[in-house]
């Protein structure tokens, strides 16, 4: 892997990690449409690695409270989800968590080998292109309807108002994007706002669910390493920093970026991103044979 390429490869996953545009789906078409090598697993863990730092600094004061929260739930032994609301936060993010750790565990390696053929991963983008959509035309109906009797949008104000039952369908929506080119911040964003959660706090509880996942998966490639004796190569030094400083600092940018967009506007513009992509990668495969 040449510095070039390392840079490539971290911008690419720093930007499609938190953009609704699906990482997985576009570390595959982007490599193939460069016609680049499969980054080595050592790469691979370095810019996870990246993205979890650039969520754990923008989020830094949400984690830290959510981990008081724990902290202090574990040592004073009171589990008063009512009237703690932080701590109600912290563990519907752990049963958000459990689906797609589930899956992970069973089926990651099966679909990365099976779904990451640029045909494939054309189609996963058109599905995510029509999740967006749908998230952004049930919000949509949602407060329409919840104007009409009178009353305000559902979860409007904080995350704080979120239920058990919000916590479960977003971690399962967030599960789907086990699939190469499902965009897993599009799935459990529109996922959010399918349960009545307003843009920008869906996105923001797609970013908070989506650290413990981009750590995990990070750790599990190091395991990889480790059982496997993969040569992490001592050459590859300076692309791996790259990618990661890289992967890091675009991350950080692109959560800023994606929480101001959905302030402003809907998500139509990245499932028009998606479809114009995932459609001409699925034309141009499909002649290539």
């Amino acid at each position: 892997m040449d510095l070039l390429e390392a840079f490539i490869l971290g911008i690419v996953q720093g930007a499609t990690e938190f953009l609704p545009v699906s990482s997985s789906g576009h570390l595959v078409l982007v490599s193939w449409w460069l016609n680049l090598d499969t980054p080595p697993l050592s790469y691979s863990i370095l810019v996870h690695l990246g993205t979890t730092t650039a969520v754990l600094i923008y989020f830094w004061q949400d984690w830290l409270a959510l981990f008081h929260a724990g902290l202090r739930a574990i040592t004073q032994r009171t589990f008063d989800l009512d009237n703690d609301p932080e701590l109600r936060l912290l563990v519907y993010l752990i049963i958000g968590t459990i689906p797609t750790a589930i899956i992970g565990l069973l089926l990651a390696s099966y679909f990365e080998d099976t779904f990451s053929e640029p045909t494939i991963v054309s189609i996963s983008l058109l599905i995510t292109a029509v999740l967006l959509i749908y998230g952004e035309y049930s919000s949509k109906t949602t407060n329409d309807t919840s104007q009409q009797n009178g009353s305000p949008p559902i979860n409007e104000n904080s995350l704080q108002t979120l239920k058990l039952s919000d916590a479960i369908f977003i971690g399962c929506a967030q599960a789907v994007a086990i699939m190469p080119g499902i965009s897993r911040s599009g799935s459990t964003i529109a996922g959010g706002m399918f349960r009545g959660l307003s843009r920008p706090l869906a996105t923001r509880y797609s970013f908070l669910l989506a650290t413990p996942i981009i750590l995990a998966a990070g750790a599990k490639q190091l395991i990889d390493v480790m059982v496997g004796g993969v040569n992490m190569g001592n050459d590859l030094g300076l692309a791996l920093l790259i990618g990661f400083l890289t992967a890091a600092i675009v991350g950080y940018i692109c959560i800023a970026l994606m929480l101001q967009l959905v302030r402003q506007r809907g998500l139509y513009g990245f499932a028009a991103y998606c479809a114009v992509f995932g459609l001409l990668s699925l034309v141009v495969s499909l002649l290539r044979g």
